[in-house]
């Protein structure tokens, strides 16, 4: 049973939330043996009311897929976590046709810095042009 509602939807966005990996990126040749923990986090702008209405997958942006683009992408070795955001933001926004815009950040757990610091991430936002 659909709800009729004179509400007007203003934004529909997807965020896939701490999606964890264990990786090797880093500048470091200890980095390249023994690898590290991250964090991905995507918010997706997509225009999914259609989806909503019909209860249709095909409408949306289906996030199982935005795994397996992190997952891919992660898998590659870099030694910045820079490109690896820019690999997974190109490859999402190419993809996935729906996204209309896309901020991806990469967080990496306990860097080593040689201080005492939890974690440093980068953050891109992604736009059709």
């Amino acid at each position: 049973m659909m709800i009729k509602s004179s509400a007007m939807i203003s934004a529909s966005r997807i965020f896939v939330n701490n999606h964890r990996c264990y990786a090797y990126h880093g500048c470091l040749p200890e980095e390249a043996l023994i690898g590290g923990h991250y964090r991905v986090d995507a918010v997706l702008d997509v225009d999914f009311i259609q989806a909503a209405i019909h209860d249709d997958l095909s409408q949306t942006a289906d996030y199982c897929e935005v795994r397996e683009i992190i997952d891919r992408e992660m898998k590659i070795r870099s030694k910045l976590i820079e490109h690896v955001a820019k690999r997974i933001g190109d490859a999402m926004m190419t993809e996935i046709s729906s996204i209309r815009s896309l901020q991806l950040t990469i967080t990496k757990i306990a860097p080593p810095t040689g201080g005492d610091i939890e974690s440093v991430a980068v953050q891109l936002e992604f736009k059709r042009g």
